[in-house]
């Protein structure tokens, strides 16, 4: 009689690495702690951490799905400093807050570009009217 087991969970784990520059390093893996080895001792010349050492384990989140880990990995990575800092600090509360600040940023610095430009044509549509 055969018996079917359920597949091996395995967990996966995005990490935030602070970093001697002040800088942070978000990645995924399914054993931080030997990543977090590997980016102490500087395994790869190339990669981001190997100048900025010591790095520091700041963050660890673990996902049961490792297309979870990497969404939430590639979201991260996208965030500002204060951002990051504050999913760091564990202040859930203020993430919201932090996204709509960029959020609003971005389109208030779109309409102060748009503002600029229809002025722009505007007094160079005046300036062509005089000339006539």
């Amino acid at each position: 009689m055969k018996m079917d087991y359920p597949a091996q969970m395995r967990d996966y784990y995005v990490y935030i690495l602070k970093c001697s520059d002040g800088s942070t390093y978000t990645g995924v893996t399914n054993d931080y702690q030997r990543r977090l080895y590997e980016h102490q001792s500087g395994c790869d010349p190339r990669s981001y951490t190997y100048s900025r050492r010591p790095v520091q384990l700041a963050y660890v989140g673990i996902f049961g799905d490792i297309n979870e880990a990497i969404s939430w990995e590639k979201r991260v990575k996208r965030w500002s400093r204060k951002k990051k800092e504050a999913l760091i600090r564990g202040d859930f509360e203020a993430l919201p807050e932090l996204s709509r600040n960029m959020y609003c940023k971005r389109i208030d610095a779109g309409i102060a570009t748009l503002c600029k430009k229809i002025l722009t044509l505007l007094l160079s549509s005046s300036r062509n009217e005089n000339l006539s």
